[in-house]
């Protein structure tokens, strides 16, 4: 796909890729004209309605356990900047900048749909600090997921209001006001209803899951990957990945995987080596080797379950209150991020389970018991080397980790506001927690690869499949093949990088002899 380099927003609702197009990649946004017409035309009914005596929530009245609290006009403006400030309440390490780019973005739309009530200078504030590559401060902890994710929202309307501190485009630290008065930004100085619509939104656990879907759909590609790897290099048989076996069981995430196995195996002189029943007499692989497909498949479907969420969430206003179609303004629940936060959680268990097997089909290669013919460790001489043995720690390591991070956060509620929140979602940590789980998963990965690849070097005289090789040659522009030790944690670490960047995966895929079959869980896999 070509890249995208200009966004337009409020024509419709953004795709997964145009999201990670801003957040990463710092594409150009610009608003529908149409978009900007609403916006001002549901503003004109605020302002009517700022003027009724009788209170309205959110326009004339306090919010949350204050929301029965009538606010004089001339206090109004004072209201909607002390909300911000008071809510601006992250504590923590900074956020990275593309999930703050998500945030914006994603709050930008909401603004977009003319549903909230704000003015349309507001909207071209928000699109003017994302083109600028203004990104605010937002901290790790304060969301708890209902009401919206109100503390990173608040830091970034903050910083709209020329507050607090953002990064540059440089990466720099500085005062918002100096910053947007260097890219020429008018500071906002909210009217009535306006902080509501800056913070009421599931914009931050959304940004998140969307950029973690990005990111699982090239690992879930580069799990099949290392699979095949690790069978090809261990000896392992290609035979239990055949399609009629696989029609058994209609699961099509298994049956995604499988092919993708069959597809890296294929032309295997390896695999070829031992079909013979007089050469090879296990009756059968262990799970780890054999099963990979229906938990790699698993996890595919249940990525697909998670983009289905996300995508129906891109679609969505969400803000409280919200003004409808037919000019009502009503309060609603709509900010509840509990549909979001248990496929956060979900995904979590996926990406532990998916790192476990790899761990395992790397643990087996290490064991001369288990590794049929392999040295122990992969070592290069054997009681003075330690081959990849600490490696296979580093991997045991993360997926322990990786299964308390399974634990969900949606289960847990902690009550707040007075008890008028009394039931909240926890989306915000089960999407910090799933970014970690991204990662240990990648590295996990990382580890696979370069045991299944120092495996097949030690095969030699015997060569790995089209597929393989090509990930095996790759590997080896940047890490050494096997020898006696020498520091492995940069390998680890350029290893990792290959994995995420996406070339791994598109290695074995662009090699691959039976291309057609191979199963991406999107259209943004290499």
């Amino acid at each position: 796909m070509p890249p995208i380099e200009t966004v337009t927003v409020g024509a419709r609702p953004l795709t997964p890729a145009e999201l990670v197009t801003v957040a990463r990649h710092d594409a150009t946004v610009v608003i529908d004209p149409a978009a900007l017409a609403r916006v001002a035309e549901t503003r004109a009914l605020v302002e009517r309605l700022a003027d009724d005596p009788e209170p309205h929530y959110g326009i004339s009245t306090g919010f949350g356990a204050l929301a029965t609290t009538f606010i004089a006009p001339e206090r109004r403006r004072q209201l909607q900047a002390s909300l911000i400030r008071s809510h601006a309440a992250g504590t923590g390490a900074e956020v990275e900048r593309e999930v703050v780019r998500s945030i914006q973005l994603l709050r930008l739309q909401t603004l977009a749909t003319g549903r909230t009530g704000v003015r349309p200078v507001v909207v071209e504030t928000y699109a003017a600090l994302l083109n600028a590559g203004i990104a605010p401060i937002v901290r790790e902890y304060g969301s708890l997921g209902c009401s919206g994710d109100l503390a990173p929202l608040s830091h970034i309307a903050l910083a709209a209001m020329g507050e607090g501190e953002v990064r540059d485009a440089e990466g720099h630290l500085r005062p918002a006001a100096d910053v947007l008065d260097e890219a020429g930004i008018v500071p906002l100085v909210l009217e009535e209803k306006e902080g509501l619509a800056l913070i009421n939104g599931t914009d931050g656990m959304l940004g998140m899951l969307l950029l973690a879907l990005h990111d699982l759909d090239v690992l879930l590609t580069t799990a099949d990957v290392a699979a095949a790897l690790s069978i090809e290099s261990q000896l392992g048989t290609d035979a239990v990945f055949a399609a009629d076996l696989m029609a058994l069981r209609p699961q099509l995430g298994q049956a995604d995987s499988a092919a993708n196995l069959r597809a890296f195996l294929a032309d295997s002189p390896v695999v070829a080596s031992h079909r013979d029943p007089a050469v090879c007499t296990r009756v059968q692989d262990a799970y780890s080797l054999r099963c990979s497909p229906q938990v790699h498949g698993a996890a595919r479907d249940t990525i697909d379950h998670a983009r289905t969420i996300a995508v129906r969430e891109l679609s969505a206003a969400v803000d409280n209150p919200v003004i409808t179609p037919d000019g009502r303004v009503e309060s609603n629940g709509n900010f509840h991020g509990a549909p979001v936060a248990y496929v956060l959680d979900f995904l979590a268990i996926a990406v532990a389970d998916v790192a476990s097997i790899s761990e395992r089909r790397t643990d087996r290669a290490l064991d001369r018991t288990r590794s049929h013919g392999l040295p122990p460790f992969l070592a290069d001489e054997v009681g003075v080397d330690s081959g990849l043995m600490i490696a296979q720690y580093a991997a045991a390591g993360i997926v322990s980790e990786l299964k308390r991070l399974a634990v969900p956060a949606s289960v847990d509620s902690i009550p707040s506001s007075a008890m008028q929140e009394d039931h909240v979602s926890m989306g915000w940590s089960a999407a910090r927690k799933l970014r970690r789980g991204v990662d240990g998963l990648a590295r996990v990965l990382a580890i696979e690869v370069i045991t299944g690849c120092r495996a097949l070097d030690l095969r030699a005289p015997l060569q790995p499949g089209p597929a393989t090789g090509a990930v095996r040659d790759l590997l080896r522009t940047v890490v050494a093949g096997p020898g006696p030790d020498r520091f492995v944690s940069p390998d680890l670490e350029t290893a990792t990088d290959l994995v995420l960047s996406g070339a791994i995966a598109a290695a074995a895929v662009a090699a691959a002899s039976t291309s057609s079959e191979i199963h991406a869980t999107s259209e943004a896999t290499p």
